[in-house]
C-alpha cells in the first residue's frame, strides 16, 4: 500500500520543571541573562495584577474577571517575541502579552468593570490591537482577516491570535487557520491548552494526540511546545513569526500548560478538577521554573524579588487608583459608538435615557 502522507509533532522543551537546562544550545535572546530578567519580572508584574484583580473582584469593584494564574510563560513569551507593528487578536485572558505590548492594567479593569473604553488602549503598539473577543474563537477569524490584509498590501506583518484548548475545536479556528494555509497568509495562531474548557478537560475535547496537529489540515506548520517554558514559547514564536513575515506561510503553536485559578471568578474549579491534579500542575508552574534556572546563573535572588514584588505593588496600587477615579460614560454613550448613524427607534431610545439622566 503506498502512503498519501505522514506527519510529526515536534515537542519544544529548554527548562524541565526544576527549572534544569534540558537542551545545550539556548537560542540568542535567552543568552541575553537581563533580557531575560526582564521577561520574568514581567511575569512577576503580570501574577500580582491578576492577584489584584480577583481582589478587586470579590470586592465588588469588578464584574466577573478571567485569571491568567499559570498562563504567565506563554502569554509573555507571545507578546514578547511580536513585532511592534504586528497585531495580536485575543481573547480574555491573555495579559501577560497585553501588558508587555503597552495595556494599561487600568484599561483591563475598566473593561471588566464595564467600560468599554477599556478597549480604547492609549498606548502603542497594543492600539493597533484588537480588542478582548469572549465571544469563543471569533478573533481567529479577525487574525485571519488581518493577514490577508497583510498580504494584499505587502506589508511585513504578521497577525497572531490566541484561543484555548476548548475554542481550537470551533469552527471559527478552523475557518481561520484553512484560509490562512490555502492563502499562504502571515498567521501565527497559538493554542494556549490550559487543560480545561471551563469544566470540560481536554482529554475528552479532542481525540488527537496533540493539539498543534489541527494545523496539519490545513497546511500550516505545527509545533508543541512546553507553555511553562517561556524560553520555548518565545522560539517557538519567533521562528513562526519568522517564517509568517518572509512569505512561508503561518503555524499553529500548541503551548501546554495548565490553568492554576478558577476559569473565572464566577466558576468554582473545585467542582470538577481532583485536588492531586492541581497540585502537580503546581509543581511545574512557570513562575518558579524561570526563577529557579536564574538564580542558578547568579542573576536574581531573594532580595530582588521582593524589591520588585514592592514596586509591583505600588505600580498596581497606582493602577487601581486610576481606575476607580475614572468617570463614568453618561448613560447615552451605550447609543453612541454601534452605528455610523443611529438608526431612528435607537435614537428615540437614547433621547429617552438623556431625558431621564437631566432629571
Amino acid at each position: 500500500m503506498s502512503i498519501a502522507a505522514k506527519f510529526e509533532i515536534e515537542y519544544l522543551q529548554y527548562l524541565d520543571a526544576e527549572g534544569q537546562q534540558v537542551r545545550d544550545a539556548l537560542p540568542e535572546f535567552a543568552k541575553n541573562l537581563e533580557h531575560m530578567v526582564e521577561l520574568y519580572k514581567l511575569m512577576i508584574s503580570t501574577r500580582v495584577f491578576d492577584a489584584k484583580s480577583v481582589a478587586m473582584q470579590r470586592t465588588g469593584k469588578l464584574g466577573t474577571y478571567a485569571s491568567c494564574l499559570g498562563h504567565e510563560a506563554a502569554h509573555v513569551g507571545i507578546g514578547s517575541a511580536m513585532k511592534p507593528e504586528d497585531v495580536l487578536a485575543l481573547s480574555y485572558r491573555e495579559y501577560g502579552a497585553q501588558l508587555y505590548r503597552g495595556v494599561q492594567p487600568r484599561e483591563v479593569y475598566m473593561y471588566w468593570g464595564g467600560d468599554e473604553r477599556g478597549n480604547d488602549y492609549q498606548n502603542e503598539p497594543a492600539r493597533h490591537d484588537f480588542a478582548w473577543s469572549v465571544p469563543i474563537g471569533t478573533q481567529c477569524l479577525h487574525a485571519a482577516g488581518s493577514a490577508l490584509a497583510f498580504k494584499i498590501r505587502n506589508e511585513p506583518r504578521v497577525a497572531v491570535c490566541c484561543i484555548g484548548d476548548g475554542g481550537s475545536s470551533k469552527g471559527d479556528f478552523y475557518g481561520a487557520i484553512n484560509i490562512a494555509g490555502a492563502q499562504n497568509l502571515p498567521l501565527v495562531a497559538v493554542i494556549v491548552n490550559n487543560q480545561w474548557a471551563i469544566s470540560v478537560p481536554r482529554k475528552i475535547q479532542s481525540g488527537a494526540p496533540t493539539l498543534a496537529q489541527k494545523g496539519l489540515a490545513a497546511g500550516l506548520y505545527c509545533i508543541q511546545v512546553d507553555g511553562n517554558d517561556i524560553i520555548a514559547v518565545r522560539k517557538a514564536m519567533e521562528d513562526a513569526l519568522e517564517r509568517a513575515r518572509s512569505g512561508q506561510g503561518g503555524s499553529v503553536i500548541e503551548a501546554v500548560t495548565y490553568r492554576l485559578s478558577d476559569h473565572t471568578t464566577a466558576d468554582d474549579a473545585r467542582r470538577y478538577r481532583d485536588e492531586a491534579e492541581v497540585k502537580e500542575a503546581w509543581a511545574k508552574e512557570p513562575v518558579k521554573r524561570l526563577r529557579a534556572w536564574l538564580v542558578a546563573k547568579g542573576v536574581w535572588d531573594d532580595a530582588r524579588e521582593e524589591a520588585w514584588k514592592a514596586e509591583c505593588d505600588e505600580w498596581m496600587d497606582n493602577e487601581v487608583n486610576a481606575y476607580l477615579q475614572t468617570r463614568s460614560q453618561p448613560v447615552t454613550a451605550m447609543f453612541d459608538y454601534t452605528y455610523a448613524e443611529v438608526p431612528a427607534d435607537l435614537a428615540k431610545q437614547r433621547d429617552y435615557a438623556l431625558s431621564l439622566e437631566s432629571k
